[in-house]
């Protein structure tokens, strides 16, 4: 019998829950020289198994990735949708810039998720909304509380391999709960005294949805240093500063303080937003600094 190809569900107890390709699950182990050469099986990772009795079968090899994220860690992944309220908590615009660079240099598309629209004036919510959609990415408002665009994101995951993140207390569960309402994903509220809500996803798993669509819950992500990125890169991964960085006098422009630089000047203007360009340089800052040491 030939092998049998699948994607990783989730991984429990040295067991895999395998989703094959006609709909099948299969309940498989590792084939003994995966774990000798220490091969790590992710959430997400198309398998090759051989199919025993009873449902069971023996995973010989992990096909090639498409991309791959760590901390957590989940494998092929098509986008990454940025999850943030609107209030309660406050959102974190370093945080969502940093997440967004972060899918970008993985290359993994992003899309911004502004949740708990309700607790915010529609100025509120949509000034948000356009810092971004004039950076250049998608941005969907959402309530979970009140359904409001749970359509538009459910049509955005579909037929894809999504994950979502953001800070606790975003609303991540919610809006997976909000999307398909037999889940059941456990929730919490916000601390009023922190104003962060307290983490409730455990493990990473991808979770079925509907027509061939799967999500990512995850506990988090824990790991946010944008390690790898060459600093002249890092203008790359914010959409705003690579479509006008070529009309830098210098091809090596870092646009902090060199002349002619037309990201400079398009930040003076209003052209990309201020809050967008701090955290270019914050980021800059750190991979110099990380260079150094």
């Amino acid at each position: 019998m030939g092998l049998a190809t699948g994607i990783v569900l989730r991984g429990t107890g040295g067991f895999y829950d395998v989703r094959d390709d006609y709909g099948g699950m299969i309940r498989c182990r590792p084939r003994g020289r995966m774990r000798l050469d220490n091969l790590t099986i992710l959430a997400g990772d198309r398998v090759a198994y051989t199919l025993l009795e009873q449902g069971l079968g023996v995973i010989e090899e992990i096909l090639p990735r498409r991309s791959v994220l760590t901390r957590p860690s989940v494998a092929n992944i098509d986008q990454l949708i940025v999850v943030s309220a609107c209030a309660r908590p406050n959102p974190q615009l370093t945080l969502i810039d940093r997440l967004m660079v972060l899918a970008e240099s993985n290359g993994i598309e992003p899309m911004l998720c502004l949740n708990k629209i309700d607790l915010v004036t529609n100025d509120v919510a949509q000034n948000l909304a356009t810092t971004y959609e004039r950076a250049g990415y998608e941005v969907l408002k959402c309530s979970a509380k009140m359904g409001t665009g749970i359509d538009e994101l459910r049509l955005a995951l579909m037929g894809r391999v999504s994950s979502f993140a953001g800070p606790s207390g975003a609303g991540k569960s919610s809006l997976l709960n909000a999307i398909k309402p037999t889940l059941s994903l456990v929730t919490s509220a916000v601390s009023e005294k922190t104003g962060r809500g307290r983490q409730t996803t455990r493990q990473v798993e991808l979770i079925e949805l509907e027509h061939g669509s799967y999500v990512a819950d995850t506990p988090g992500f824990s790991q946010l240093q944008l390690d790898g990125i060459d600093i002249l890169d890092l203008g790359s991964y914010f959409p705003e500063i690579d479509r006008r960085s070529s009309d830098c006098r210098f091809s090596s422009c870092l646009h902090r303080s060199e002349p002619d630089c037309s990201i400079l000047e398009a930040v003076e203007v209003g052209e990309i937003a201020q809050s967008r360009f701090d955290s270019y340089l914050l980021f800059l800052e750190e991979l110099e600094q990380a260079r150094i040491y």
